[in-house]
């Protein structure tokens, strides 16, 4: 039988944290050392959820392996962490930005303003997955400190119906968002100093499960190589700086060559690296073509030392 979901009395994230009862009496040193040690709690808190972790990033990467959607579902707070989360993937990784999408309650304009209420519209979330045509092929994250927020819910409810992949990050056991979601991740950060304000301890966890996540899940996919960042976007100098170091990390070639790999490869890492090793453009992009761009296989495949 289903357990009943905890009722918001009973959140933790919602307690008031007697320790800090003179919060505003402190001075401000004493208040940041008291921040920071909730700071500290956060990270910790992190640590025994890492195999539910690793069990959702095994099961994005098996979905998404075959195209498909990450898309992050979230209200307020939990939803702007998200977008930071999933906007960096395609400079960092390349991941596709039409294989990325963000479900927030009350729109965009949310992510710059609060709009008071729009968390609380169950038929909101799930007019937002219908709208977003979620599916099998599609892998959801849905961030919520309570796991009570009805728009979350509901969208991530809706989007278990549609058939997707389902993942749910909260801080209190026995939500209802957990109980809706195929893989739960509980990060039990209790108390706020500032009673409620899951900005802080809880926001914190947020942030490092989908860093995690999200990483882990691109390397699975093949999109980092020997701890680089292979399938960056070179967009700038900046990166265009780094792409040539890691060019010359990966094949010994001279700062020149490297420059000229990149402009052959038309700013493709990962190809301009096989034509550093010696493949042509046309042999170094079918060998990526048929790996589905797992640079490891492609230089095993042609050869080339991979140590």
């Amino acid at each position: 039988m289903k357990p009943t979901p905890c009722e918001e009395s009973q959140l933790s994230t919602e307690q008031i944290d007697r320790r800090h009862g003179d919060l505003d009496s402190l001075s401000t040193a004493d208040m940041l050392d008291a921040m920071y040690e909730g700071q500290r709690m956060a990270v910790a808190a992190v640590k025994p959820a890492l195999p539910q972790i690793a069990g959702a990033v095994e099961a994005a990467a098996a979905v998404l392996r075959h195209g498909g959607r990450l898309i992050y579902v979230g209200a307020g707070t939990s939803a702007r962490i998200g977008v930071q989360d999933g906007a960096e993937l395609t400079p960092t990784f390349d991941w596709p930005s039409e294989r990325l999408a963000f479900l927030i309650a009350g729109g965009l304009d949310a992510l710059s303003r609060s709009i008071e209420g729009a968390e609380d519209s169950k038929d909101d979330g799930v007019r937002a997955v219908t709208a977003a045509r979620v599916g099998p092929q599609d892998v959801v994250i849905a961030v919520a400190a309570s796991g009570t927020t009805p728009f979350t819910v509901a969208a991530l409810g809706a989007a278990r119906e549609a058939g997707a992949m389902t993942v749910a990050i909260a801080s209190n056991a026995g939500s209802a968002m957990l109980h809706e979601a195929g893989h739960r991740i509980l990060v039990e950060t209790g108390e706020e100093i500032v009673a409620g304000s899951t900005r802080m301890k809880a926001g914190t966890a947020q942030k490092i499960v989908l860093n995690l996540f999200s990483t882990a899940l691109m390397v699975k996919l093949g999109r980092v190589y020997r701890g680089l960042m292979v399938d960056m976007r070179t967009t700038n100098a900046k990166l265009h700086r780094r792409a040539k170091a890691i060019l010359r990390e990966l094949t010994g070639c001279s700062e020149a060559d490297a420059a000229n790999y990149l402009a052959q490869a038309r700013g493709n890492l990962k190809l301009a690296i096989l034509l550093g090793h010696g493949a042509s453009l046309q042999t170094a992009s079918s060998a990526l073509d048929r790996h589905a761009g797992n640079l490891h296989l492609a230089l095993q495949d042609l050869g080339y030392s991979d140590a």
